[in-house]
């Protein structure tokens, strides 16, 4: 049996990791206070960003055992199959090779005997010729008037990938475009995006590999409805406010898109792993052609390091290791991501798909069910703002939560003094959760008997701190690339597919079923359990009493 397949619970590193954490009882108390460099040891640095391991719940033993589970595991030959283009997605027989989206030109990436990075940079130069003709205002709408606003109409990495970049860069956004993200299939989504605009100056993204999906397509389909309806009628102007981001030519050209405004990618590039690939035609418009490749760099950066680094100093490695370490040996099913910068608002939910639709498995690559815990929850908020929200149960819960924090040292706004406020804040916070406050600290500063209880700390608390200079296009590549190769750490060790998700497609396929039950005007026969039987009659029935009183969708 290869390394990699032998049960993750049979592996010596994982029974020696295990009898390790039965005899743990040190505090990170005692840890700092028995090894005075400990803060600085325990550092790692790559790619512009710093990361601080220090305050977690382990020893150099510990360390060594992860690093040694990692290698059992096989966790580089798999890296290393990735980077040659194996079909590694092995329920899809694909290519994973997103690193593909980043390499620089002249580099060689092979996949079935093809070199593909020309083509990631024929495509590059494509979108980048679009992107100066919009910005430029050189490209026309149907009217003869110039974009000013940019729909981007996707849903899962399609939406959660180029909104969160088109967030966290919006400094370096051109400001007198509008930017709009439309997902949902829920028609508030469109409607709300469009209130405002003017069909004349809109230009729609739609974005679908295969063109057909329910709710991109629906959307879409609703957005060519909005712009004929003020154009009367007129397809030509289709082509002139539409550009597609898909594989599907024929779709795309049925639709009245003009193919020469498609961009596509391949099967080799998961959903959310695309937002550097022409799913992230937005962002481009929104920053320009050179900040996004200034981006690509810093995924770049992060790829080569993740590739050839000792696992000892490999940032997303050692981050992927502490994951495992909680999740498995201390039973912890959460890890939240702390941004403390406004313009990261949209990572945690960007890395809430990254983590757990790559991770959320419960087979083995061979088929086989595991008998130990997978994909942790990613959530998080940024900072300041969940101190006053849910930092009462990280610090005093019943619950262990490991925190990612990330912070920069340079403000992009700098006024006044709020960005020391705000790096003094996340300081603090990791202080405060490592080390807490005790019975006697709390005692000693007068606080009565009965109170003083309720105001322990009990610290231990675990907490990762990365730090980089200033969020930059360049930044925000290595920040995400490092959570995507952390992904793939956790994956390769827990041997598990981390690049399909047929999870998705049960209830989609169910929903299918549905919606012709709910739209059909005689009585369709139910076959489903009874309480879905019960909530579709009662939507037809509370629909077909609104449709009476001519009052649709104003049910009050």
């Amino acid at each position: 049996m290869e390394a990699n397949q032998k049960p993750f619970t049979q592996r010596r590193a994982w029974k020696a990791l295990a009898a390790h954490r039965q005899d743990w009882k040190t505090h990170l108390r005692d840890l700092f206070a028995a090894d005075p460099k400990r803060g600085e040891r325990m550092t790692a640095e790559a790619a512009g960003l710093f990361l601080d391991y220090s305050k977690n719940c382990i020893t150099d033993e510990t360390l060594s055992l992860l690093v040694q589970l990692a290698e059992e595991s096989g966790l580089r030959a798999r890296i290393d199959a990735m980077f040659r283009g194996e079909k590694i997605n092995s329920t899809e027989n694909r290519a994973v090779l997103h690193v593909a989206l980043r390499a620089p030109r002249g580099a060689s990436i092979m996949v079935d005997g093809e070199n593909v990075v020309p083509q990631v940079h024929a495509v590059l130069d494509q979108m980048a010729d679009f992107a100066r003709q919009v910005r430029s205002g050189s490209w026309k709408g149907h009217s003869g008037k110039p974009i000013k606003n940019v729909v981007n109409i996707g849903i899962g990495g399609s939406d959660l990938g180029p909104v969160m970049a088109y967030e966290a860069l919006k400094y370096y956004s051109d400001r007198s475009l509008t930017f709009r993200f439309v997902s949902n299939i829920d028609g508030t989504d469109f409607a709300e995006a469009v209130q405002d605009l003017d069909a004349a100056e809109t230009l729609f993204i739609v974005s679908s590999k295969t063109f057909t999906t329910l709710e991109t397509m629906t959307n879409a389909g609703t957005a060519r409805d909005w712009l004929l309806q003020r154009f009367k009628g007129d397809e030509k102007a289709v082509a002139k406010h539409f550009a597609a981001v898909s594989t599907n030519a024929a779709a795309v050209a049925e639709f009245g898109i003009d193919t020469a405004n498609m961009f596509g990618f391949w099967d080799w590039v998961g959903g959310r792993y695309s937002m550097d690939s022409a799913i992230g035609l937005a962002a481009m418009l929104a920053i320009g052609p050179d900040h996004f490749r200034g981006m690509l760099n810093g995924f770049h950066q992060m790829d080569e390091h993740f590739r050839t680094a000792p696992f000892e100093c490999n940032l997303p490695v050692l981050m992927g290791l502490l994951a495992i370490w909680y999740n498995n040996f201390f039973g912890v099913p959460t890890i939240a991501v702390l941004p403390y910068e406004q313009y990261l608002k949209r990572l945690p939910a960007y890395l809430q798909q990254l983590t757990m639709e790559s991770n959320g498995k419960r087979v083995t690559l061979d088929g086989a069910e595991t008998d130990y815990q997978t994909g942790p929850i990613y959530w998080g908020e940024p900072g300041t703002n969940g101190q006053h929200s849910f930092y009462q149960l990280i610090h005093q819960g019943t619950r262990l939560i490991p925190c990612d924090f990330i912070a920069f040292i340079d403000p992009l706004h700098p006024l006044g003094r709020h960005h020391d406020m705000l790096l003094a804040n996340v300081l603090a916070q990791a202080e405060a959760l490592a080390f807490g406050k005790t019975l006697e600290q709390v005692r000693s500063e007068g606080v009565p008997d009965w109170l003083a209880p309720h105001k322990v700390f009990e610290g231990n608390r675990p907490s990762n701190m990365i730090l980089a200079q200033r969020l930059t296009p360049e930044t925000l590549g290595s920040l995400v690339a490092l959570y995507e190769h952390c992904v793939f750490t956790q994956g390769a060790i827990w041997n598990i597919d981390s690049f399909d998700q047929w999870g998705v497609e049960l209830g989609k396929v169910l929903a299918q079923r549905i919606i012709p039950e709910l739209e059909s005007e005689a009585t369709p026969s139910l076959r489903h359990d009874s309480s879905t039987n019960h909530l579709i009659q009662r939507c037809r029935r509370l629909k077909a009493k609104t449709e009476s009183a001519g009052s649709a969708g104003s049910v009050r």
